[in-house]
């Protein structure tokens, strides 16, 4: 039933919702989201790290590490958090487009470029398949994201407590 609808759907195929889903599933980036938590958790970490490659020496020219140890090493931690912030924002922004094409009933799409739009309203089926993705598939990534980025701020804020009492 789904593939008679499926057949006569305008939309071309990598804009089609579920592709794009799949497409944001199997992209180097955007799985990071869908692995498992300690996997996730080291992505994440392997992120932070790297990002001292850029907040270490602006740390270090900021507060000479054998004068100001605790500031530098605080100062380069939180800028290092900037990136695993950036990327976290970049995976929610992701993953909350692709919910929101699949959760809703009309899609817009362009046949062959920006000037010849058209929208499509999704058969029921279509609509009740796409929906069962987002609530069983998407939502509990999305959910995750909105944990990271509350022990991000937890973890910005509290250096930002420390460094207010050195």
């Amino acid at each position: 039933m789904i593939e008679s609808s499926v057949s006569v759907c305008p939309v071309p195929d990598e804009q089609q919702p579920l592709n794009e889903y799949e497409q944001l599933k199997s992209s180097g980036f955007f799985r990071t989201a869908t692995l498992d938590l300690q996997q996730y958790v080291s992505n994440l970490l392997w992120l932070w790290c790297w990002s001292w490659v850029v907040a270490g020496p602006i740390a270090a020219a900021s507060f000479a590490p054998n004068k100001h140890a605790a500031q530098f090493l605080l100062c380069g931690a939180i800028g290092a958090s900037m990136g695993v912030v950036l990327a976290v924002a970049r995976l929610y922004l992701g993953w909350s487009y692709v919910r929101d094409r699949l959760m809703n009933q009309t899609i817009f799409y362009e046949e062959t470029g920006w000037y010849d739009g058209q929208n499509w309203t999704k058969p029921l089926e279509i609509l009740t398949r796409d929906r069962l993705i987002v609530s069983y598939q998407i939502k509990p990534i999305l959910q995750r994201l909105r944990r990271t980025c509350a022990w991000l701020g937890l973890f910005l804020l509290s250096g930002g407590t420390i460094w207010y009492f050195l």
